[in-house]
């Protein structure tokens, strides 16, 4: 009988090393996205940025429509004044950053932008008709350096949007993953418990049903 109970608690012990590594990996992941989140806002804040004034969805229009450009995709949230201090707001900037570039080029990708400037402002892929600098070298189309200049930024900025929803991710996760523990470790605790009140249980009925 003794061993048959210890071989029933067997599985039981079992599922609360399960529950405890389960407890254990959600307070992990917890704790590593509420650093993860902690470390994107931190980097973001000493870069000290701030949303320009016309960086609204009626600002930025109108700043398309004056550069005379069309069929650009603009933003429709706004950061006009707010410090970027979190990942939806540096998603944001990085989406005005785009149009900014989008105006200075001309409404141009880099890959649809000449390679060389030219004195009538056009430019050039082909090296002999380029501007020469003093050394005699084909001068590069600037333009083309303002567009390699956005693109690093706007990535970094929305590679902090992606890390910040990484690390709510991992929160979310580690939350589901804490609750499943504690439920699995309750259920464990009350399945260790029963075995030893069934005898005394068992005892209490028979006293009960035989005759005095």
């Amino acid at each position: 009988m003794q061993k048959t109970t210890e071989k029933s608690r067997l599985p039981r012990l079992a599922a609360l090393v399960a529950a405890a590594v389960l407890v254990a990996i959600g307070i992990g992941s917890i704790m590593k996205g509420l650093d993860g989140r902690s470390t994107v806002r931190s980097a973001l804040a000493q870069e000290k940025i701030v949303g320009t004034p016309q960086m609204t969805p009626k600002g930025i229009a109108a700043d398309v429509r004056e550069a005379g450009l069309s069929g650009i995709t603009l933003p429709t949230c706004s950061v006009a004044g707010k410090p970027i201090a979190g990942g939806d707001n540096a998603r944001c900037f990085a989406e005005y950053m785009r149009v900014d570039a989008l105006i200075a080029t001309g409404g141009k990708t880099y890959s649809q932008m000449p390679r060389f400037a030219t004195d009538d402002g056009k430019g050039t892929s082909v090296k002999a008709q380029a501007t020469k600098m003093p050394n005699g070298q084909p001068l590069n189309n600037p333009a083309r350096q303002v567009w390699v200049t956005e693109t690093a930024l706007s990535t970094a900025l929305n590679t902090s949007y992606m890390a910040e929803q990484i690390s709510l991710f991992g929160i979310a996760v580690g939350a589901a993953f804490l609750l499943v523990g504690l439920a699995f470790g309750a259920a464990a605790v009350g399945g260790l418990r029963v075995p030893s009140m069934a005898p005394a249980k068992r005892r209490q009925e028979q006293q009960v049903t035989q005759p005095a």
